[in-house]
């Protein structure tokens, strides 16, 4: 069986090491999260808010794993020394995200697209 053991072993965010990194990914999921939120305030039907609960903590979820690709996957050390608010940056939005999932608040859903907006200008600063 070691005939067929693989010598190296790659890891990548999917099956293929493509490179293609964009925060669109997790602006999406938090937008998301930002109408779950709203349809939850709006609705008096117990079943569909809890399936935009569900559906708004999946979304969170999404998030998270989103900002951590591209922080540990694209963003280099030479772009902490020229952006040095990235890490923070990351760091509370990827807590927000975690705040999202315990709350219905879509002020909550707001503030974590603020946050993914910024990173977004980072990065697009970072591909110039």
């Amino acid at each position: 069986m070691k005939l067929f053991k693989p010598s190296r072993v790659a890891f990548a965010h999917c099956d293929l090491p493509c490179g293609v990194y964009d925060p669109a990914q997790a602006r999406i999921e938090a937008e998301s999260v930002l109408n779950a939120s709203k349809k939850y305030q709006e609705s008096d039907d117990a079943s569909f808010k809890q399936r935009c609960v569900t559906i708004k903590e999946e979304r969170a979820e999404e998030v998270k794993h989103h900002l951590w690709v591209l922080w540990t996957d694209y963003f280099k050390p030479e772009h902490l020394e020229k952006y040095p608010n990235l890490h923070d940056l990351f760091w509370k939005a990827t807590k927000k995200a975690g705040e999202a999932k315990k709350t219905e608040d879509p002020k909550v859903g707001e503030e974590l697209i603020a946050l993914i907006d910024e990173i977004d200008t980072v990065f697009k600063a970072s591909k110039a």
